[in-house]
């Protein structure tokens, strides 16, 4: 039987008209058949249809069955139904747990010694730095500017000072004009100091625009300066 011919033969496979011989050279040519699979499954209702009508048979007869050729093929296209379920849960955990071990090794890197190096600290205080200090209070300070859409990101790292305090940052416009960037409290141990040599850290922002700032200070809340920071 030809490939052409097999091809035409699935209305008659369904209906089983084929003969013993055609059948089996079908049911051989069908199992490597995308096309003709596809299209006994469409036409397998079809064929159960007009095989229950019984359109040229007798009244009184009983209507029939679909053909075992037909019942057979279906049976055998849900258990492979199941098998490929099954398959594509295996392929798929197993992909899953593929991109899990390539996720870790990306993300992990050893050095010669074999260990994975320590990745560096951000920089605490970020952007254009500027620097002040105040002998009479002993404070010192470094600020880093950021240019946002909204104005400036400020980061302020503080040194030199012991609580209680209360405190807050305020950026200084060329005009005179005040905002406050941030505020915070000076616990009593205070901060860069003999006993807590760790500096206060923050960050915080200003509507002001770089070009708009003269400077930033460090202010008490009840009064008073404790460090100016120029740019």
């Amino acid at each position: 039987m030809s490939s052409q011919v097999e091809h035409t033969d699935v209305g008659a496979y369904a209906l089983g008209l084929l003969e013993e011989g055609d059948r089996r050279a079908f049911e051989a040519h069908l199992r490597g058949c995308g096309t003709c699979q596809a299209e006994l499954r469409e036409m397998s209702g079809t064929a159960g249809v007009l095989t229950a009508l019984g359109a040229a048979e007798p009244e009184e007869e009983e209507p029939s069955t679909p053909p075992a050729p037909v019942i057979d093929m279906m049976r055998r296209r849900r258990r492979a139904d199941r098998r490929s379920r099954r398959a594509a849960l295996v392929i798929g955990t197993a992909a899953a747990a593929g991109a899990l071990v390539a996720g870790i090794g990306v993300g992990t890197v050893l050095n010669d010694e074999g260990t994975a190096p320590k990745t560096p600290p951000a920089p605490p205080v970020a952007g254009e730095q500027f620097r002040g200090t105040n002998p009479s209070t002993g404070a010192s300070g470094m600020v880093g500017l950021v240019d946002k859409g909204w104005g400036t990101q400020v980061s302020l790292e503080l040194r030199g000072i012991k609580g209680p305090l209360r405190c807050h940052l305020e950026a200084v416009s060329r005009d005179g004009e005040r905002t406050v960037v941030a505020g915070w409290r000076v616990p009593d141990k205070g901060y860069g100091v003999p006993g807590q040599p760790k500096p206060l850290v923050m960050q915080g922002g200003t509507g002001l625009t770089r070009p708009e700032i003269s400077r930033f200070e460090v202010r008490l809340d009840d009064g008073g300066t404790l460090l100016t920071i120029p740019l």
